[in-house]
């Protein structure tokens, strides 16, 4: 075998250090991915948290009996069922309660409406040029029982 034979086989020049070039090169595109999928995760579970807050806040504030208490009821289960969920906004949740549907008359189809807006960290891993925050908002409506008395069943308002 020629010596130019034996350098076509095993090239003097090698590959050696090129695997841990590559790494270098893929480590942060690879952290971008996952960064991504985490991102993405927590957005999902966020906005359906928050879907189940506005049916909640929506059908204990279409229970009560005055739209003051529909604005307190809405308030205070939206609260509590972000606490349970563990969703934690920024700042206070956002909750508006449309009331207009007391206004019907008794036997009228009336309903209630609940907007829930809630600002979320979704980039827990800081990464650059990735949004931190993300709003989420969702409405809510749930009926109101049509034959509804503004007077609790002893009588008193």
């Amino acid at each position: 075998m020629t010596a130019r034979a034996r350098h076509r086989r095993w090239p003097l020049g090698g590959e050696g250090g090129s695997a841990s070039l590559e790494l270098a090169i893929l480590a942060p595109v690879l952290l971008v991915l996952v960064a991504l999928v985490v991102m993405g995760g927590r957005y999902a579970m966020a906005s359906t948290a928050i879907t189940g807050v506005a049916g909640a806040a929506a059908r204990d504030a279409s229970l009560a009996r005055s739209p003051a208490a529909a604005r307190a009821a809405a308030i205070s289960s939206a609260q509590a069922t972000l606490a349970e969920q563990d969703l934690h906004c920024q700042g206070s949740p956002i909750v508006q309660v449309d009331t207009s549907g007391f206004a019907a008359a008794p036997g009228t189809p009336a309903s209630i409406t609940v907007d829930v807006t809630c600002v979320v960290v979704v980039n827990g891993l800081d990464v650059p040029g990735l949004p931190g925050t993300r709003t989420l908002h969702e409405r809510a409506v749930s009926p109101l029982d049509s034959y509804r008395s503004t007077t609790t069943p002893s009588g008193q308002p």
